[in-house]
């Protein structure tokens, strides 16, 4: 996305209450001709093991109007699937170790330098998979190429988050969360108890991936990325993870300040 934004997006100018129902404006974006106003839907810091269906009644309902489109964050659903990994539970390998010494560091988190990480990655994968993908990683540096790792070893170890040691959510310096199970079963699931188009989402300021998205939506993910390419959920404490998306026409969009975008760290 190269789209890099410095803090927290919930700004009080930003603000909005709808019967004790708070969110937050994340301004208007133009995809295919047609405008869309997103919305930050704000909630408590969500647990292992709540339910995401009463999550969505008592936080997107009251705010939802009819075509609205919502997005929820990935790790919101693994949180409710219990799809999470303890660092003291994780006995790392000589492996895990070793290759994490190579593993490139970045600004945008925590990548498979950590090696509690990529112990899990091996877990997941195998060691095999994970030392051929290491090696491939490792020529295509040469040639000035990046994302084998993640391409060879797939979404599920591109989507471990957590172990985050500088994370402003203390839970998760020791707290990973997985990669949720049948995402599009999960957005079908809230698209027949609700009606609502739903998609599931892994984003961050650098890059989106659609992990799942409700039956009416099927097809249509390249043109959700244009709607969420700014990543309205944000990236920092906001406890934002659900945004819904409305279709704007004569309707006049909310008054907003945005955050002035800085340039992308590596």
């Amino acid at each position: 996305m190269g789209i890099w934004y410095k803090g927290n997006l919930n700004q009080a100018v930003n603000r909005r209450e709808l019967e004790g129902h708070i969110y937050y404006i994340r301004g208007t974006i133009k995809v295919e001709e047609q405008c869309y106003e997103r919305y930050g839907i704000q909630t408590h810091f969500i647990e292992e093991g709540e339910d995401y269906l009463t999550l969505i009644e008592k936080y997107v309902l009251p705010l939802y109007q009819i075509g609205d489109i919502l997005s929820i964050s990935e790790k919101v659903i693994a949180m409710c699937q219990k799809r999470t990994a303890r660092k003291e539970n994780v006995k790392l390998s000589f492996w895990a170790k070793f290759l994490s010494r190579f593993a490139a560091k970045s600004k945008n988190g925590v990548g498979m330098s950590e090696p509690y990480k990529l112990q899990l990655a091996i877990q997941l994968k195998g060691l095999p998979l994970v030392l051929w993908a290491s090696i491939c990683s490792a020529i295509g540096k040469i040639f000035k190429r990046r994302g084998i790792f993640y391409q060879i070893l797939g979404k599920e170890v591109a989507g471990i988050d957590g172990f985050y040691e500088h994370s402003t959510f203390e839970r998760y310096h020791h707290l990973a969360v997985l990669s949720p199970k049948n995402p599009n079963g999960v957005c079908e699931m809230i698209y027949e108890r609700f009606s609502l188009s739903t998609l599931i989402a892994d984003a961050n300021d650098i890059a989106i991936e659609i992990l799942g998205v409700s039956p009416d939506l099927k097809g249509k993910e390249e043109w959700i990325k244009g709607l969420l390419q700014d990543n309205p959920a944000g990236q920092d404490d906001e406890c934002t993870p659900f945004v819904l998306i409305r279709l704007i026409k004569e309707t006049e969009a909310e008054p907003y300040i945005p955050i002035t975008p800085i340039a992308c760290p590596h």
